[in-house]
């Protein structure tokens, strides 16, 4: 991918991310918030550490890794979109937490101090990066000796959730990603294709961690609200107004078929955590 289609790539993305900024994690339904919280677990920020969060959109990780290096540590959030930096701040501010930084700048390519860093933890972004391997590269440069990466993906997710995602690709331009419909094909498919593309970077120790998140809704609509709350957002931007309809009605059908006998609609999405360190 040349730089130009690179950056038109990240501007698209952070004008998505820009449209659902003041909604994003905020519709009631647990989603990013276990998941970056599941990853600061895994990759146990001590007292006193500087972490970075490559992507941090609205802090999720960024609040828990600063929870967890305390107040003789430090976290930096950055993050492409205005409005999620904006959001992310406001959010940091009402917590009072007083050792995290959230700057405006492309987590592609931070400019941070080299080996500035004990920990880089990135949840739910690699994938949205133009180019991952120049990305994780990058990273590596801002990690300490024997510093750590931590990074989060979607792994396998169940059949009606395969049949939803089934109704927008008619309508999609060739090439539009979303983090949960890449396909057989590519890094993310697989624990394994993760892993040697962290490896490529240039780091130690690869493993994974893999974990499944159920999601519950409490009916159609509130998966509609969801789904317009994320990245997922572009998707429904790319079918045409005549066309919303008709594809809100046949997912709407799938997921019938997910709703359990308290009346909830059940959903299961694997989340796989990947390790790494710096040699």
């Amino acid at each position: 991918m040349d730089p130009a289609e690179q950056a038109a790539r990240s501007a698209r993305v952070a004008a998505v991310f820009d449209r659902v900024a003041d909604v994003y994690d905020t519709v009631g339904v647990p989603w990013f918030t276990p998941i970056a919280q599941r990853l600061v677990a895994l990759a146990a920020p001590a007292r006193g550490e500087r972490v970075l969060d490559a992507g941090c959109g609205r802090g999720a990780a960024t609040i828990a890794a600063a929870e967890a290096v305390g107040a003789d540590g430090h976290v930096t959030g950055v993050d492409l979109s205005p409005g999620m930096v904006e959001a992310c701040r406001a959010d940091i501010a009402a917590l009072g937490l007083t050792t995290v930084d959230i700057q405006l700048m492309d987590a592609s390519a931070p400019s941070l101090p080299a080996a500035g860093y004990d920990l880089v933890v990135s949840s739910l972004v690699v994938f949205f990066l133009p180019d991952p391997l120049a990305a994780l590269t990058a990273w590596r440069g801002l990690l300490t000796p024997g510093g750590r990466l931590a990074i989060s993906t979607f792994g396998p997710r169940d059949q009606v959730w395969d049949a939803v995602d089934a109704t927008f690709r008619p309508y999609l331009p060739a090439g539009m990603l979303d983090a949960r419909t890449t396909g057989a094909a590519g890094p993310f498919s697989t624990d394994a294709g993760v892993e040697e593309l962290v490896g490529a970077a240039g780091y130690t120790g690869v493993r994974t961690v893999s974990s499944d998140l159920a999601v519950t809704f409490a009916d159609v609509d509130e998966w509609y609200a969801f789904s317009r709350s994320h990245g997922q957002r572009a998707m429904w931007d790319a079918i045409p107004d005549d066309a919303r309809d008709t594809v809100r009605a046949a997912a709407g059908r799938h997921l019938e078929q997910a709703r359990g006998a308290d009346g909830r609609i059940r959903l299961n999405q694997q989340v796989r955590c990947t390790l790494a360190a710096v040699p």
